[in-house]
């Protein structure tokens, strides 16, 4: 609910004095007018827009409950006790104390992965009462196999109940209007990630510089000045204002920011530190003064043979499972085209090492000879990549399609020489390109899928996909992988690699 505040105009009540008024943010009258509205007194819409998501994640986080503990009763053959049924909505609170209800509104990516591990906790606390409540009742208890399918089912339940109800609220409801304050490289580096982003349900409006520079409003829709922000966030009715310092003073951003959250409109920092050190920090408090500690970018000997019993076993799986189908995609490789069912390309792999990756042949044989005939229709900084190759075969534009054609390279994997995931491997052509402190990606296994592969391999170029090999190795963690493993999977589905 929106509180009124006692003695201060609200927001409707200054924008018609805001269009005759244009205060520097870091000027005495403009500090007076931050602190004289409450922080966080959002517009009705967003209030309203926020609480609904909330409440659709309650019913289906409460609705997860009566289903998977009902299922576990049943398989216990015991009789739901009106205790028990009443532990049911204990499900909400327990994830309210989780903060599993608070994130979507702080964040521009609603993803249910992100909440899995907080997910597993609130599950096993769930389980542990209702398993106690039941048992204490004389309608039957729950016996080892029922509790672990309550829990089972409960995790998978939340998990699906959660996305479902966040993909209905992304289709249904209004846009998110952002608004940038920043120079141009800023604007241009958002804009492009929210054209990649398919699961945000946000759209840019324009951008507001932080310094005086020349405006040609090219490309970069400029709505206005510093000093008349109050007036911008009101008048273009903006959602959530996201911040990329430069180099500008401190002091000036930090009231920029108050300025934006007394108004009611969120607020996200793209900080330049961290591109550098990654998301991946710890922490540190030194007499009151917060401090950063940063990892070491290598991974350390545990982490490394963690990740490798990862491959391993992920290959092995992958492989036994796959075996029909391998075959199947081999025989028509050859019955369709003459030349070998295997294509052998040489990669750049860890510490610079070469290696054999192998994929599926998707082209006629010899078709590598051809390239220099076509790299006036490279379509890729960076790369050779063609949308409609001419080389491609019929079977082979299909496994391109699905990106079934890398799956031979689980072999890569089981041989030490590739990871499940990690950055991308090479040609040597490609890799002579990089240099400096971009070398430090071959510090890592290259992978069969990475985030370059959730972004769409196609569209992110060379230089950028540097940063991202980057901050993959300096954020490495095995919850990292299975994140990406997990969705590389609708993205392959989507066939946004293309």
């Amino acid at each position: 609910m929106s509180a009124e505040v006692p003695d201060a105009p609200s927001v409707a009540a200054e924008t018609s004095e805001d269009r005759n008024l244009q205060f520097p943010v870091a000027d005495a009258s403009a500090t007076e007018r931050v602190h004289a509205i409450r922080e966080g007194d959002a517009n009705r819409v967003v209030l309203g827009r926020d609480a609904l998501q909330r409440r659709m994640l309650a019913v289906a986080d409460a609705a997860a409950a009566a289903f998977a503990l009902a299922g576990a009763l049943t398989l216990a053959g015991a009789t739901p006790s009106p205790a028990v049924i009443a532990v049911v909505p204990l499900i909400v609170l327990i994830s309210k104390v989780a903060g599993l209800y608070d994130r979507d509104e702080h964040v521009l990516r609603k993803t249910t992965l992100e909440e899995a591990p907080p997910l597993f906790s609130v599950a096993t606390v769930f389980t542990l009462i209702a398993w106690l409540v039941q048992s204490s009742s004389a309608d039957g208890d729950l016996h080892g196999a029922a509790v672990l399918t309550l829990w089972l089912g409960l995790v998978a339940l939340l998990l699906v109940g959660r996305s479902l109800t966040r993909l209905f609220t992304r289709r249904v409801g209004a846009t998110e209007r952002c608004l940038v304050v920043g120079d141009r490289s800023a604007w241009e580096l958002v804009s492009k990630r929210l054209r990649v982003a398919h699961e945000l349900n946000a759209s840019l409006i324009g951008r507001v510089p932080v310094t005086s520079e020349r405006i040609d409003g090219v490309g970069h829709p400029v709505l206005g000045m510093l000093g008349e922000l109050a007036h911008l966030l009101t008048t273009h009715e903006v959602d959530r204002v996201i911040v990329c310092p430069g180099d500008e003073s401190t002091e000036e951003l930090v009231d920029t920011i108050r300025l934006v959250k007394g108004l009611g409109v969120k607020v996200s920092v793209l900080p330049r530190l961290f591109e550098v050190i990654g998301s991946t920090v710890e922490f540190d408090d030194l007499s009151g003064v917060p401090l950063l500690g940063l990892r070491h970018y290598r991974l350390s000997r545990s982490s490394a043979l963690l990740k490798r019993a990862l491959d391993i076993c992920g290959a092995l799986v992958g492989l036994v499972l796959l075996a029909p189908l391998l075959a199947v995609f081999a025989l028509m490789i050859k019955l369709t085209s003459p030349g070998p069912v295997l294509f052998r390309q040489r990669r750049v792999g860890r510490e610079g090492k070469l290696f054999a990756l192998l994929k599926f042949r998707t082209m006629r044989d010899g078709a590598d000879s051809e390239k220099q005939s076509l790299l006036e229709l490279n379509e890729t900084d960076g790369f050779f990549k063609i949308a409609d190759d001419p080389r491609i075969t019929a079977v082979g534009l299909l496994l391109r399609r699905t990106s079934l054609d890398e799956l031979p390279q689980l072999i890569n994997v089981l041989r030490g020489e590739m990871s499940l995931v990690g950055p991308r491997p090479l040609v040597e052509e490609e890799d002579r390109r990089l240099v400096g402190w971009h070398r430090r990606r071959a510090e890592v296994r290259p992978g069969m899928t990475g985030v370059w592969q959730v972004l769409g391999s196609s569209r992110v170029p060379l230089n950028e996909m540097v940063i991202i090999d980057y901050l993959y190795g300096a954020n490495w963690s095995l919850w990292l992988d299975l994140k990406i493993l997990l969705r590389t999977v609708p993205h392959i589905v989507g066939r946004r690699g293309l």
